[in-house]
């Protein structure tokens, strides 16, 4: 069984080794992409924090997806976000997976800024910056490409005054 182990290992090594001399030999590099770069997108920052999936537009009728977002100040500290999601259900079990009509996750962005996914209609924000705040909450398939319905975002936006102190 060590010998086995042993030529494993070997194989492996000389395995990787090969395939980076034949990686380095024809050009290619490691260099990946910055997805907070616009200049590697098109220009567009937005589109950058997603995917690079296409916006799945979905017909403007009775069952198209919409969102209402509220924040509410937490006694102790900070806010707590409430997403409303209509004709739409949270699917954590299905991210990253093929879109399915109806199901998905949100994204947050706090002024513009991707805070992350959500996956459920509460997410509590420990502080916020000082000032007017844009909170924005966007609907998105299964393979995190954006939803929109007759071409315009499904999302929805709100701006809060957040005290001195952050929260």
């Amino acid at each position: 069984m060590s010998r086995s182990l042993a030529l494993f290992a070997i194989g492996l090594i000389f395995g990787g080794g090969v395939g980076f001399v034949i990686a380095a030999s024809s050009g290619s590099t490691f260099d990946s992409h910055d997805h907070a770069d616009p200049a590697q997108h098109g220009g567009n920052a937005e589109m950058a924090a997603h995917d690079h999936s296409a916006a799945t537009n979905l017909p403007a009728d009775s069952n198209a997806p919409s969102v209402a977002i509220q924040m509410i100040k937490d006694p102790m500290a900070g806010w707590n976000l409430h997403v409303t999601p209509q004709n739409f259900r949270f699917s954590p079990e299905n991210a990253s997976t093929e879109d399915i009509l109806g199901e998905g996750h949100a994204h947050v962005y706090i002024n513009g800024e991707k805070l992350g996914r959500l996956y459920a209609n509460w997410l509590h924000l420990p502080s916020l910056p000082d000032g007017d705040v844009e909170v924005k909450v966007s609907l998105n398939g299964n393979s995190h490409s954006p939803l929109m319905v007759g071409g315009v975002p499904v999302e929805a936006k709100l701006i809060v005054q957040a005290d001195d102190d952050g929260s």
